[in-house]
């Protein structure tokens, strides 16, 4: 499948694809915020070289337990954090962390997750292209449990000594969990026998973050703005966007063993500064 350039390109379909995906989503949550950072950034540059007040710290080590939920979709994650402020003021950081999240879900549905599958295109392509619903199955979980451990990606910008936006992407890591049983449902337009039955999954054991539907395993990323009430404690709310995977025991139509399920959720945060 082509990207098309025609007003077709933008349907309402394609729209809702685009949405779909955490980048373009958590980004919609963090403009006003950062239309906010370069206002203040630049108030507080000409309160600098006034006030002479010290620069924000150059490395910052985080401890951090969040809780994201939509009710019958749940995770808690507890990570570490070191970012490494850029620049003279420190303002703007970067860095790496350590994430184990746990995810818990009821009657959830999994997706077929394979991106040649799901748009018949890979990599930045299929993050614009619409889905291809005849190739997208499904597998219905009445309870999953998926544990996963990843290096994250973090970045974040700092308005003021009490307020900071910040975003984070899980890179790559593994995931464990006990195998579950779920009802596979066909969406192709050709009969299918396997329709209906029962299959049994266990988590995909291993992360790996590309982009959109070519990402592979279970992933977590998070949109916030963080407010700290003293030096070393600070709390966040935002946005969390999580991929889950399942790969069933057996290949199934379109020799596809991958499902995966995108949640988008409110989280809240507590953070202890180092």
């Amino acid at each position: 499948m082509k990207i098309q350039l025609s007003s077709t390109a933008f349907s309402t379909n394609s729209i809702r694809v685009f949405f779909m995906r955490p980048f373009p989503f958590i980004l919609l949550i963090l403009l006003p915020a950062l239309g906010i950072a370069q206002t203040n950034s630049t108030s507080s540059g000409i309160r600098q070289s006034t006030d002479q007040q010290p620069d924000f710290k150059k490395i910052t080590e985080v401890l951090d337990l969040s809780l994201a939920s939509k009710g019958d979709f749940t995770t808690a994650a507890l990570s570490f954090n070191r970012l490494h402020g850029l620049g003279k003021s420190h303002r703007f950081r970067i860095g790496y962390g350590l994430r184990f999240t746990s995810a818990f879900g009821s009657n959830t549905n999994y997706r077929t997750a394979p991106a040649l599958l799901t748009s018949g295109n890979q990599s930045i392509v299929a993050l614009f292209s619409e889905d291809i619903i005849a190739n997208i199955d499904t597998i219905r979980f009445p309870k999953t449990q998926i544990n996963s451990l990843n290096i994250s990606i973090n970045l974040e910008y700092a308005l003021s000594r009490k307020l900071e936006v910040g975003f984070n992407i899980d890179a790559i890591g593994v995931s464990f969990g006990g195998k579950q049983t779920g009802t596979f449902m066909a969406n192709s337009p050709y009969p299918s026998s396997l329709s209906g039955t029962a299959q049994e999954a266990k988590p995909t054991a291993f992360n790996l973050l590309l982009i959109s539907d070519s990402d592979r395993g279970s992933l977590n990323s998070e949109g916030y703005v963080r407010y700290r009430f003293s030096p070393q404690f600070s709390v966040r709310g935002g946005l969390s966007f999580q991929f889950n995977e399942y790969t069933t025991s057996r290949k199934l139509t379109f020799e596809n063993d991958r499902f995966r399920s995108k949640n988008a959720m409110p989280l809240l945060a507590l953070s202890y500064h180092f």
